[in-house]
């Protein structure tokens, strides 16, 4: 088997592959052999078909099995031992003719690789990246413990409806006279929060309610006939047009909500059995998992202003731009010419990065694990479960949570990339001079959003 590179200009090569009889015919015949022993051939027992037979029936299939197989093997060793920097694919080359396997060897085959442009990046201390420290301020510790108090907050009977109460009470269809229908929608404990009620008529109808009360309303026009409509009166979601009346609603309880208290209690019920003694104490550990929390959105808003950086000091590079839109197409078999040409330019910049990464990580001895991709799984169960207000969450349950989103379709390539970004940010932050800046919670959103906006 003979093999040629040529790659005149750096970036567009042309692989040959040419396969004589010699490279394959073994091959073929061993597995023409295989055939033999396997075949169900009317007339003969297994394994006494005549080999003559079965090349007839099989030997043009099987030559190109392994002719293709050896085909393969052969470009990608070429590609490993030669260490040829590939982008994308080998793709038939525009240059290649029709191999036709019935005719006598040799068979040549032609590939276009598309080959990374040569480029080094270096980075060190004289190197400036701007690095956002967010403050943890004493307005973001209250807005922390004001939802630790609401989260944990319980309804507790009010003798009076008030704006954001719930109401529980009995449901009852009405005829036309205002009397209970015969055979009427009827609901027993019924619950009611007026202030979502979508009507400001019928909203009003329920200000100062008080538990015995009878509130005549009509369900259609307060939720304006959405959905609810149907959840209320426990019907199927498609008939609820034909509850257009009135409903008498008898007040059972009014349900007004406390927020619980700040004191031991949830202390205990936040970080666990008397790990905090104080509401000094609770509000300095709440600083501590806020900054902790926030650290991961600085340090994913250096990677950004790296990548930026990074991408400014490599410059232009050369791309093989029509094999990169053969390449492109390829994996997006179902887009047009026009989705390729509008995004060709985004995934020049992806490449760009992806390819500077690399070297930047090799050059650091930047290597992720199994152990690593695991404990940004982690990362993200912590992040999800705090979210819920859950910070002394078991480590038996973030372990759980973390191998239930490993699972998850394509989960493990994204945490597998966050590892590889989050070893890259530690390994490089030691090496260049970071920039500090201080920023509120608020402008850092604010900044983000707005670049989002301009992106």
């Amino acid at each position: 088997m003979k093999v040629s590179f040529d790659c005149p200009d750096k970036i567009n090569g042309l692989l040959t592959v040419t396969i004589e009889e010699d490279d394959y015919k073994n091959d073929v015949e061993k597995e023409l052999k295989n055939y033999r022993k396997r075949a169900n051939v009317p007339g003969f027992r297994p394994g006494m078909v005549p080999m003559g037979l079965i090349r007839r029936q099989y030997g043009s299939a099987v030559k190109m099995d392994v002719v293709n197989h050896k085909l393969s093997d052969e470009v990608n060793k070429y590609i490993a031992d030669n260490k040829i920097n590939m982008l994308g694919m080998p793709m038939g080359s525009e240059k290649q003719e029709p191999v036709d396997l019935e005719k006598p060897a040799p068979y040549t085959f032609m590939f276009d690789i598309a080959v990374a442009p040569e480029f080094d990046i270096e980075l060190s201390d004289k190197d400036t990246i701007d690095y956002y420290d967010i403050t943890v301020d004493d307005k973001l510790v209250d807005q922390q413990v004001d939802g630790f108090a609401s989260r944990f907050g319980s309804y507790q009977k009010a003798d009076e409806y008030k704006e954001g109460d719930v109401l529980k009470g009995d449901l009852r269809e009405l005829d036309a006279d205002g009397n209970t229908k015969e055979g009427g929608v009827e609901v027993e404990g019924a619950t009611i929060m007026p202030q979502y009620l979508k009507n400001d008529d019928q909203k009003k109808l329920f200000e100062g309610a008080k538990a015995g009360d009878i509130i005549t309303f009509n369900p259609y026009k307060a939720y304006d006939g959405g959905a609810e409509v149907a959840t209320l009166l426990r019907v199927d979601r498609d008939k609820r047009d034909q509850y257009q009346g009135d409903f008498s609603y008898q007040i059972t309880e009014v349900q007004h909500f406390e927020k619980h208290a700040v004191d031991q209690e949830l202390f205990d019920e936040v970080f666990g059995k008397d790990k905090v003694k104080d509401e000094k104490e609770f509000r300095e550990k709440i600083r501590e998992g806020v900054k902790e929390q926030l650290a991961v959105d600085e340090d994913f808003r250096f990677l950004q202003d790296l990548r930026n950086y990074v991408e400014q000091k490599v410059g232009q590079l050369t791309y093989p731009d029509a094999l990169l839109k053969r390449v492109l197409k390829e994996n997006n078999k179902d887009k047009d010419d026009e989705f390729i040409n509008k995004n060709y330019e985004a995934s020049l910049k992806d490449l760009t990065w992806s390819l500077a990464k690399d070297k930047l990580g090799a050059k650091a001895g930047v290597k992720i694990n199994d152990d690593d991709v695991k404990n940004v799984a982690r990362e993200v169960a912590r992040a999800q479960f705090a979210q819920y207000g859950m910070q002394n969450v078991g480590e038996e349950y973030v372990d759980n949570y973390a191998n239930e989103l490993l699972k998850q379709k394509g989960s493990a390539n994204q945490f597998a990339e966050r590892a590889l970004d989050e070893k890259l940010g530690a390994a490089v932050k030691p090496v260049v001079k970071l920039n500090h800046k201080e920023i509120s919670l608020d402008d850092f959103n604010k900044m983000v959003t707005e670049e989002q906006a301009q992106a």
